[in-house]
């Protein structure tokens, strides 16, 4: 049986809350004092508690901000015999769950409950998942790079394959090729190689090779002398120089030009690099770990690719899934980003709706972790607290199959047949998706325009206009 305590300086309100509630089958204690009614938070456990916003000793907000310190798992509902969408946008910010205003109304007070309660059950569930994930951080390195305190390991079927395979590679000084879709993570499981590894503590360096240049790769890669050539004004070390002793990772190797391949394996075979305009050749002692989203094998058929240089990098290699085939970790690595989110934006959102899980779930995630971090960020820069709901995701995700996101152009029907991909007009597909997402919210509340303007991030003027022009 849920508990409820009322708090409101009007005796009247109290006996009228306490006797329809009861009749309702909930257990219900009342006070006229936000003292008094902090004094019992403390001795006692409430579901929920309704808080009139002008208490004679205090104010309704005070109580709800001791609540929450108090007893954090209590929902607080604040009410207001003022209208006032300033005082409810406030409370909503403070960590009330909801509001109602005088006079009262059975059914919303019976709905409101039914929500908060809800909510309260699954809240427990997002904590127990939260925790998980927590738990589920990697060792974090020891160095001064704090992009590994952002890095979260995954514990599903995949993921334990894969770094199996790191674990066994990483102890050695082998070179590794490391492919994965774009966004799936690539750097990171280079990292944790490098980590696991003799050479943990030593530099790590990673290079992307789609933003080196044909004119300036070798003096990224190798470094140059001063004077080498027009620019040159003082001398420079090459990332392999600033490498020497620890890893360096060359993500998308296969965007290297043919001249800079020539002169990487000059490199690979003798261990010594010259920098540009030198003289001296130098001895490095580098493990190369490389990336790439092709297969180096297509690419050296296509003629892109050095086969030489391919042997000499393929010791061992590593495949990344794809997050769409990690659902066993999309709920942790959900969760992380959420608490990384929240330290960026300074934020307090704690949970996702059950909907919104379920939409992660069936969305391909074309852009894999990338792509996550980047909607999760959003979704929590647009969340006053609570959890996360469906209003705040883009709309290509919340109507992914609407936008042809949920089927790759190569995948067909059970014929073997390609699946012809019908015309779609952006515009009119953004209309229909925000359309909808109006109308699931409206039904939600019932209509109430102030509510569903709060819940979709907007005032009640834009919602009219937008209702007006979905006919809604």
């Amino acid at each position: 049986m849920a508990k409820i305590l009322v708090i409101d300086d009007n005796i009247d309100i109290c006996q009228l809350l306490e006797r329809f509630l009861t009749k309702k089958g909930y257990d219900v204690e009342t006070t006229i004092s936000g003292k008094t009614g902090l004094e019992m938070v403390k001795k006692t456990f409430y579901d929920l508690i309704f808080c009139d916003f002008k208490l004679r000793d205090m104010e309704g907000r005070d109580v709800l901000m001791k609540v929450r310190e108090t007893s954090p798992g209590t929902q607080v509902a604040i009410i207001t015999g003022y209208a006032d969408v300033k005082i409810a946008v406030e409370v909503i910010k403070n960590g009330a769950f909801d509001y109602v205003t005088k006079p009262l109304i059975p059914d919303e007070i019976i709905n409101l409950i039914e929500r908060a309660l809800a909510s309260t059950k699954a809240n427990k569930s997002n904590t127990q998942t939260f925790t998980k994930a927590t738990n589920l951080k990697s060792e974090k390195s020891t160095g001064s790079d704090t992009n590994s305190s952002k890095f979260l390991k995954g514990t599903g079927k995949e993921s334990k394959k894969l770094y199996k395979e790191v674990a066994l590679v990483a102890p050695t000084n082998l070179s590794v090729v490391i492919y994965g879709e774009s966004g799936a993570g690539k750097e990171n499981i280079a990292r944790t190689i490098h980590e696991q590894s003799e050479r943990a503590g030593k530099p790590f360096v990673a290079i992307d090779c789609g933003a080196l240049t044909k004119e300036l790769a070798g003096s990224e890669l190798w470094g140059h002398e001063k004077g080498a050539f027009t620019g040159a004004l003082t001398e420079k070390a090459g990332q392999f120089e600033v490498a020497d002793g620890g890893t360096i990772f060359l993500d998308e190797i296969a965007n290297l030009s043919y001249e800079t391949q020539v002169g990487l394996l000059r490199l690979v075979q003798e261990r010594k690099l010259r920098r540009i305009g030198g003289t001296k050749d130098k001895s490095i002692d580098v493990r190369i770990l490389v990336a790439s989203n092709e297969d180096l094998r297509q690419a050296v058929s296509d003629g892109k690719f050095r086969e030489d240089l391919y042997f000499r990098f393929n010791e061992f290699s590593i495949t990344v899934p794809p997050l769409r085939n990690r659902q066993g970790d999309i709920e942790a690595f959900a969760y992380h980003f959420l608490e990384l989110s929240n330290d960026e934006l300074n934020k307090k959102v704690f949970g996702f709706e059950q909907q919104v899980m379920d939409i992660f779930m069936e969305y391909p995630w074309p852009g894999n972790l990338r792509e996550m971090r980047n909607v999760i960020r959003r979704a929590t820069l647009l969340s006053d607290g609570g959890k996360i709901s469906s209003a705040a995701l883009p709309p290509e995700i919340v109507y992914a199959r609407k936008f042809n996101f949920t089927e790759s152009p190569s995948e067909g029907d059970s014929s073997g047949k390609s699946k012809p991909k019908l015309p779609l007009n952006l515009k009119d597909a953004a209309a229909e998706a925000e359309a909808e997402v109006l109308r699931k919210v409206l039904e939600e509340v019932k209509y109430n325009r102030t509510q569903a303007a709060k819940q979709l991030g907007i005032d009640r003027k834009t919602l009219f206009n937008k209702m007006k022009q979905y006919d809604l």
